[in-house]
């Protein structure tokens, strides 16, 4: 799992050094008794959803906003936008000057950080408990007033330059498959356009264009703010009506149509990467809609299929044909099953001997995948899937200083207005029966759902030659 996650993260600078844990066990009753997280959730009149969750275990607090502008919901010409913004939210703000944020929050013992992910863009602080006021105080002040100038703009934009060229350009698999696979299967332009490594917008942006957008986008009630840690609710609400209460909210345009046609038929792709050391092969199948039974099948089957050195993947390629030394993969690659809101694609990716067909490990794979689709899944397979899925959200929520269970609870309150779904996550897995398991995945691991690219090592004078159907 460590890997898999340093993996998904690495490309975004997404590396938290943390040193502040939340103990998990204690936001759940005592033993015998229900998991429950605590969870108050409002709106402010200026649009902002605010989620509280307290937790007195250990005297730190984690502090997230998120803004529903993302990779795939930025504006057809204004690509690489979210991404620039991630940047520009640190480069100064009414009260606070280039990069006095961060300096704020480490020097008062604090770690933060930034992401940009499919459907938004998201800000964290972990603080001592004390400076709650502090951190909530600058997040309003950049959401009030970022310095959007001409030299910020210009510097941002060559940082951002840097970072794409360092970690796709230049890096082998530097875009495979969390770049690849999206634009590969997916028909939808803002579900299939290159996010992340295309720079030709950020390049020519203006600032007139870069202010409207962040006035547009980085408004209240575009916004969730959430609180999770060592904190008195009452005064939060004091804190957060005094900082955020005054700031304005935006006209905001309507959400792109972001749906994408059932697949008919398989697609195959290939790439050249002229840095690879080895060929590489990832397969991508279509999730069914969020909060779906399927979905909640689907997450269960990725347990089943890619998580873990008992899955039937790992077992099949690895332990049996010995054509790899890893799966990877898994349900949103920038993040996890529960902080997203579009289509996306269960992934699975793997690395091999140049003396193995990409047939081979593609045939491979449907043997793992097959007795899924052609029979209910027996009792034990599944229940252990259910005890590797809880496993997996638990630990998510305890990661990073309590970052997890803030993420989950912020993607809640942007996407579903609750966040107190959290509470029901467990029991919609354990509704899931073999027979749902199987009609889920004839569906949707169907080939004809499926798309396949095959990485190639090349001969350096290919390096950036496009993806090319088969």
């Amino acid at each position: 799992m460590r890997k898999k996650l340093e993996r998904r993260l690495r490309p975004l600078l997404f590396i938290l050094l943390a040193v502040f844990m939340l103990d998990l066990p204690s936001l759940a009753a005592s033993a015998g008794e229900e998991f429950h997280v605590p969870v108050e959730y409002y709106k402010l009149p200026n649009g902002l959803r605010v989620v509280l969750s307290p937790d007195h275990t250990a005297p730190t607090v984690c502090v997230g906003v998120y803004y529903q502008i993302g990779f795939r919901v930025e504006p057809r010409d204004r690509t690489g936008f979210a991404h620039l913004f991630e940047h520009m939210m640190f480069q100064g703000s009414a009260n606070l000057g280039k990069m006095e944020f961060i300096k704020l929050v480490q020097s008062n013992g604090g770690t933060l950080n930034g992401s940009t992910r499919f459907d938004f863009t998201n800000y964290f602080e972990v603080v001592p408990s004390n400076k709650l006021e502090t951190v909530l105080w600058a997040e309003a002040d950049r959401m009030n007033g970022l310095a959007v100038t001409e030299d910020n703009l210009k510097n941002q934009q060559g940082v951002v330059g840097n970072e794409v060229k360092v970690n796709v350009l230049n890096a082998p698999y530097g875009g495979f498959p969390w770049i690849d696979m999206p634009m590969a299967a997916n028909s939808n332009w803002y579900n299939a356009h290159n996010f992340y490594g295309d720079l030709t917008d950020i390049e020519a942006a203006k600032l007139d264009e870069v202010k409207k957008f962040f006035d547009t986008y980085y408004a209240p009630n575009n916004a969730a703010l959430a609180i999770v840690g060592d904190f008195d609710s009452a005064e939060a609400k004091k804190f957060i009506e005094k900082y955020f209460g005054p700031i304005k909210s935006s006209q905001l345009p309507p959400q792109p149509d972001l749906t994408e046609p059932r697949q008919e038929a398989e697609k195959r792709i290939t790439k050249t990467d002229p840095l690879a050391p080895r060929p590489a092969l990832a397969i991508g199948y279509h999730m069914p809609e969020r909060n779906t039974p399927e979905y909640y099948a689907m997450g269960l089957i990725e347990q089943m299929l890619i998580e873990g050195n008992d899955s039937l993947l790992y077992q099949e390629l690895v332990q049996k044909r010995g054509l790899t030394d890893s799966v990877e993969g898994g349900i949103n690659l920038l993040g996890n099953m529960f902080d997203y809101k579009g289509p996306m694609l269960l992934i699975a990716d793997v690395r091999y001997d140049p003396t193995v067909s990409a047939d081979t490990v593609i045939s491979a794979m449907d043997t793992a995948i097959n007795p899924l689709v052609t029979k209910p899944v027996d009792k034990q397979l599944l229940d252990r899937a259910r005890v590797k899925l809880r496993s997996s959200l638990y630990d998510t929520m305890g990661q990073f200083g309590g970052f997890g269970l803030m993420d989950i609870l912020s993607s809640f309150a942007l996407f579903d207005n609750d966040p107190g779904r959290i509470n029901s996550l467990v029991q919609q897995f354990d509704q899931v029966t073999p027979e749902l398991i199987q009609k889920t995945a004839q569906e949707y691991l169907r080939p004809a759902n499926r798309t396949v690219i095959v990485l190639q090592p090349a001969p350096k004078k290919d390096a950036g030659a496009p993806l090319k159907n088969q």
